[in-house]
């Protein structure tokens, strides 16, 4: 089982690859008048701006960044080239980020998959195909192989139940909504092989513990990992060949919303951190550090738990508040290794790693098109990147140097660069790749995600019906939203 790419929106601190980058905040006494404030410049919030540019809406963007994209982010390499520090994966039936990026003129290319997979399990590594019966998913023992199938199956099976608009609404939602991933788990996975396998792709899709995830949630999760015409299932969120893992984009997964800010100039402003929102008779006042903006409508594109520290007068409904109260982000960072080469292609392996114990126990080769040089990416996740909540880069990397070593041979050891990008400390993403659903939540608040509060609307991945956090959810939010708020102006 492999792992799902990471969400959201993002940028670079490599900004100089793009030529022009969005305009800072300018101060501004009188303030700024629009149609429209949308607050956050991921992919959710440029999306709805550039739809409600062309819809003939004025539109400013404030980003409390120095930079755009939110959760997805170009890191430059200490040798040239740049590596993704978040969302770089796209696959299968995630139409609207591939429809944005070809626009832009974004290219993609395949994720390296030739050569073997490695198991590591128990002490013992072990290196395997994945063009046979059991394509991807990791050779542990039959009995493990067979609850494994059957528990993907049930969970398959029951996410048809579930609407990807409502998921409250689904037959048995309170029966789900009220038991965790983990319970669920436990009467169904009893295999330790197989719930080594379910576990890894939980922690590998959701940056969380199966302990933490309402079943609901879940078995949304892998029903919105399709489209319009086909439904989702979980072998698509965490294959690599046909599934979330299958597309890079050349260049950084960043160039993305850096060619969408560029193409809305100066009505993006960065590095202006919205502090409130007043709602004013027919119009809203938009309060940041740099300036004020009156706007007619005003979209909240920023992950739940982040909107909720922005004051608006007079205050959201409580089942709105109390949902984005509920919604914590995942625990992730990601580890990127450099080497002149990808040696370990030479040895029939395509970087891809299944493991039970390690800091990074998920893995991907994120070499370049070119294999200029070689890129062993790996994920800390869930209680894995918790429990280095007080460390320093130096001890991370030792760690995961050890992991790698462990993993593809003493060659691993010696790095030529190393970057590591821990979004549970980024101050305006406290997480990721997404805001999930503990028990109880989606029943009892989960109808508030999208509904318009007098004059603010939602956008955002997590706002999303189909591929829910993930990049092609933020721009599906961005376009759902700005159809909204141009009908209502």
């Amino acid at each position: 089982m492999t792992r799902r790419m990471l969400i959201g929106g993002g940028a670079a601190a490599a900004v100089t690859m793009t030529g022009t980058r969005p305009a800072a905040a300018r101060p501004s006494a009188a303030g700024e008048e629009v149609d429209v404030a949308v607050v956050g410049a991921g992919l959710a919030g440029l999306t709805a701006a550039r739809d409600l540019a062309a819809g003939g809406a004025s539109v400013l963007v404030l980003e409390a960044r120095d930079r755009v994209g939110g959760r997805v982010l170009n890191r430059e390499l200490p040798g040239g080239g740049v590596t993704e520090g978040g969302g770089e994966f796209v696959g299968p039936t995630q139409d609207r980020i591939k429809a944005l990026a070809a626009d832009l003129g974004v290219a993609t290319f395949a994720t390296y998959n030739e050569g073997k997979n490695l198991l590591y399990q128990d002490g013992k590594r072990t290196p395997y195909a994945t063009d046979g019966p059991l394509g991807a998913v990791p050779p542990v023992d039959p009995a493990g192989l067979a609850n494994a199938a059957a528990v993907q199956e049930m969970l398959d099976s029951m996410a048809q139940e579930v609407p990807v608009d409502a998921p409250w609404e689904a037959g048995k939602a309170a029966e789900w909504d009220r038991q965790t991933f983990d319970s669920w788990l436990s009467v169904h996975a009893p295999v330790p092989s197989a719930r080594f396998l379910i576990d890894t792709a939980c922690t590998s899709v959701f940056s969380a513990e199966p302990r933490e995830l309402s079943l609901l949630f879940v078995l949304f999760y892998i029903r919105a990992a399709g489209n319009e015409k086909e439904t989702g299932t979980l072998q698509r969120l965490t294959d690599t060949a046909h599934g979330a893992q299958q597309l890079r984009f050349t260049g950084g997964s960043q160039l993305v919303p850096l060619r969408l800010a560029e193409r809305l100039g100066d009505r993006v402003r960065l590095g202006t951190q919205v502090r409130r929102i007043v709602q004013a008779g027919e119009r809203l006042r938009v309060e940041s550090d740099p300036l004020t903006v009156s706007a007619r409508r005003v979209v909240m594109a920023v992950p739940p738990a982040l909107a909720a520290r922005i004051d608006v007068d007079p205050p959201l409904p409580a089942s709105r508040d109390q949902l984005s109260q509920r919604l914590p982000m995942g625990a992730i960072g990601k580890a990127i290794a450099v080497y002149p080469q990808p040696f370990w292609r030479a040895d029939g392996l395509n970087g891809q790693v299944v493991s039970d114990r390690g800091t990074v126990r998920v893995t991907f080769d994120n070499s370049p098109p070119d294999a200029s040089y070689g890129a062993l990416m790996g994920f800390i996740e869930a209680d894995a990147m918790r429990r280095l909540d007080g460390a320093s880069e130096d001890e991370i990397r030792s760690e995961v140097v050890a992991d790698y070593t462990r993993y593809f041979g003493e060659r691993a050891a010696s790095p030529t660069g190393f970057v590591v990008q821990r979004w549970d400390n980024e101050p305006f993403s406290r997480g990721g790749p997404v805001a999930f659903a503990p028990p109880g939540v989606l029943t009892e608040y989960g109808p508030a995600i999208r509904w318009p509060h007098g004059g603010v609307h939602w956008a955002g991945t997590e706002t999303s019906t189909f591929w829910n956090g993930y990049m092609d959810g933020a721009v599906r939010s961005g376009e759902r939203v700005a159809r909204e708020v141009l009908a209502a102006l």
